[in-house]
């Protein structure tokens, strides 16, 4: 049987109300006592139930994080930053995949809410107006990661997309690469200002813009596979693709496989993330690295300093990224 508060009482001889203050923090105990019960505890592998401390202290210790695709290599680096920093301040996670749906996202929420989370995670989607009503019923604190929101006041932590775009454009241009195409996202908080970087990096380098050369995906595999091969009856009207995200860009490196094109030899592509399945790809994937596991832990750190000051205000942060070369990208430029 798993050793229950009461065991620790009696082994310590002090009263359960005594474990319990010592447990929350609270007064009304020696240094002494305080030592011999946590001593008893160590030694009896006695693990207090969190909700039952959230009782005395009005916590849980649990942050609920909400991810639109908790399989995507982005997601996994994210969550491992996540995870590390809310293991680090004892706080554990609740991890709700919502697949892009606005009721799931409503009903995790509401589940959360019932859990009684003492705080929570937005990564890559858009508050919506209802999703911003019942966060404010809830009335706990709200950190959004790589995404942000023009409408309702939420503190935030993200690369600046547009300026990250623009540089994964130029370093093609720089390259020699003077007609690109474009695997574009299709919302406006992360795929909008990636395309608006990437067509103004264009402008900049006096190069034209064809309209025809952008196609949309949702940043996953199979729609990277897809926006290839919208492309590929285009094949000789550009030699490089930028697309928004990693596993887009894989996608796309498959389909070329599967149409026996070669990257970087027949067309040169950039992804966008720094996932593991840039190293993973064949070849190598160059990208414009977000720092997802720091982005995750500092998130956290946000929203944990929010719970703990009783304070739902805090300031946004942007993020450093960097182009990290590999072997997709080919110099055109003449020796």
């Amino acid at each position: 049987m798993k050793p229950t508060i009461k065991d620790v009482a009696q082994k310590a001889n002090v009263s359960i109300a005594t474990v319990s203050r010592i447990l929350n923090n609270q007064l009304g105990y020696s240094e002494k006592t305080k030592e011999r019960v946590l001593e008893v505890i160590k030694e009896l592998g006695f693990r207090p139930n969190a909700i039952a401390r959230g009782l005395v202290s009005k916590r849980t210790k649990t942050i609920g994080v909400l991810l639109p695709n908790v399989t995507s290599s982005f997601a996994s680096k994210l969550l491992k930053g996540i995870e590390e920093s809310a293991h680090e301040n004892d706080y554990s996670m609740i991890v709700c995949n919502t697949d892009h749906s606005g009721s799931r996202t409503l009903d995790y929420l509401n589940i959360l809410g019932e859990k009684k989370v003492d705080g929570l995670v937005f990564s890559s989607q858009e508050i919506k107006e209802e999703y911003y009503e019942t966060i404010t019923r809830l009335g706990i604190p709200v950190i959004l990661i790589s995404t942000m929101s023009y409408r309702f006041p939420l503190p935030y932590v993200k690369v600046d997309d547009r300026q990250a775009a623009y540089h994964a454009t130029s370093y093609l241009i720089e390259n020699g690469h003077d007609k690109i195409a474009m695997i574009s996202g299709n919302d406006d908080l992360t795929g909008k200002p990636r395309m608006e970087g990437y067509k103004q990096a264009i402008e900049d380098h006096g190069l034209t813009l064809d309209e025809k050369l952008i196609t949309y995906g949702d940043f996953d595999f199979e729609s990277g596979k897809k926006c290839l091969k919208q492309l590929l009856p285009l094949k000789d009207e550009f030699t490089a693709v930028f697309a928004a995200s990693d596993d887009m860009a894989v996608g796309a490196i498959s389909a070329a496989y599967e149409n026996n094109l070669k990257v970087p030899d027949d067309f040169s592509i950039i992804g966008f993330d720094n996932t593991l399945v840039a190293e993973m790809a064949i070849p190598p994937l160059t990208t414009v690295a977000q720092p997802l596991r720091e982005m995750g832990k500092a998130a956290i750190e946000k929203v944990i300093e929010m719970i703990e000051k009783e304070d739902h205000h805090a300031s946004s942060s942007i993020m450093n990224f960097q182009i990290i070369e590999r072997n997709s990208v080919k110099s055109l430029k003449s020796t």
